[in-house]
């Protein structure tokens, strides 16, 4: 990575931020602007020179292109003296205010994610404004043509501004239920990062680590939220095990067929001390602390039948009340099969089929095939595991379904 680009990539949230702020909450203005001082130093810098002050030069340089903006519109408004009048130090970087920063950034993630945005326009203007991520790069994550990423931001910055919200950290009394739904953005992109629904790549490791490192960054901010460790102690804990979730061709290896001596036992390390965290604050543990203790389950056994399955059921019991979805029910099944058996799971399985609660999902068939081949059902197992073929996305997990329907 160029030096402007590592440099973008480290303090974008927080230049944007101070941006914001400065423009009067005007986010739409404020990214705006500071891509164009990106495109600027790009052009300049390996020309020129890298100054001395990056980030300071950054802003400055920002700065002056709102004031051209704010110029061209011809206001004559308190945004416009303030930001002129702050534009007489020559880009020392006076924008920083070292009671604010974290306000800033913290400011900026509710913002992005603000619930009177779609779940992907949120995404994709996280990615944008605070992870520092190009629309290109956001598009090649999700697999989708760069004018959708662009639109979707867009749209995204105009709702912002056309509901007037607030560029602002939500009171102590609104901020646990917005909390939420910053961290549902976050995950979002860690799963699918580490299981990409698309494509010809299980794992994209990059858009993982994003997410991990902006969950990272909020945990800075706010300290005292013990989901916000969960989500870092479940991605640690699931990002330990991407070096053995393939092969030298890419190709997915199950759980059962890894080399659990490839496993980062220092992600698990760090994941482990992060649901300590999670647990500490003595609350129990929520949605992402639950799939964190799961996940610990799994990082901390010698293999899949040493595996504590039967903690695993409890685990998803316990999320199915905090949290339910058919997703969790369904990896509650699973669970059941390795602690119980298969034909109990199969009952489970097939109430999820009966009330219909994952259509046009590959999982239930897949989990469905695997529980019927383990019954001697072939047969019935293989209609399922081709249905599940047919509805994959990612083309690696289709390869896996495939090969078990050869094997029959």
């Amino acid at each position: 990575m160029s030096s402007v680009g590592a440099i973008w990539r480290i303090e974008s949230a927080r230049i944007v931020g101070a941006l914001t702020r400065y423009a009067g909450g005007d986010l739409e203005l404020a990214e705006d602007v500071a891509q164009e001082a990106l495109a600027e130093a790009l052009e300049k810098w390996p020309r020129d020179g890298e100054p001395d002050n990056p980030v300071g030069w950054l802003l400055a340089t920002a700065r002056r292109r709102a004031i051209d903006t704010f110029r061209r519109r011809s206001v004559r408004d308190e945004k416009y003296a303030l930001l002129a009048e702050e534009d007489t130090d020559g880009g020392d970087g006076h924008l920083w205010d070292p009671d604010r920063i974290d306000d800033d950034v913290l400011a900026l993630m509710f913002v992005a994610c603000h619930p009177v945005l779609s779940p992907e326009a949120r995404v994709a203007l996280t990615l944008r404004t605070v992870g520092g991520l190009s629309s290109e790069e956001i598009a090649r994550a999700f697999l989708v043509p760069v004018p959708t990423v662009q639109a979707r931001i867009t749209r995204a910055k105009k709702t912002i501004a056309a509901a007037r919200v607030p560029f602002e950290v939500p009171p102590p009394a609104d901020r646990k239920e917005r909390l939420g739904g910053v961290l549902s953005v976050l995950y979002v992109i860690f799963t699918e990062g580490s299981t990409a629904t698309s494509g010809d790549v299980l794992v994209r490791k990059d858009l993982a680590y994003e997410a991990l490192r902006l969950a990272r960054t909020l945990a800075a901010l706010l300290p005292g939220e013990p989901e916000v460790f969960g989500l870092i102690a479940l991605g640690e804990l699931t990002a330990s095990r991407f070096p053995a979730r393939t092969g030298p061709d890419g190709e997915a290896i199950l759980l059962e067929q890894q080399d659990r001596r490839r496993w980062d036992r220092t992600a698990i390390r760090r994941g482990l001390a992060a649901l300590g965290q999670a647990t500490a604050a003595g609350r129990g543990l929520g949605p992402y602390g639950l799939q964190a203790a799961i996940a610990a389950c799994h990082a901390t056994a010698a293999s899949v039948a040493a595996t504590d399955w039967e903690r695993i059921v409890l685990l998803y019991e316990a999320l199915g009340r905090v949290a339910p979805s058919p997703v969790v029910e369904l990896n509650r099944a699973v669970a059941v099969a390795m602690a119980s058996g298969p034909a109990e799971a199969l009952a489970l399985v097939d109430e999820l089929v009966a009330t219909d609660r994952l259509p046009g999902s590959y999982l239930l068939p897949s989990v469905r095939g695997e529980l019927l081949l383990r019954l001697g059902r072939r047969d019935e197992a293989r209609g399922e595991l081709e249905l599940a073929a047919r509805l994959c996305g990612n083309e690696r997990e289709r390869r896996v379904l495939l090969r078990k329907l050869e094997d029959q």
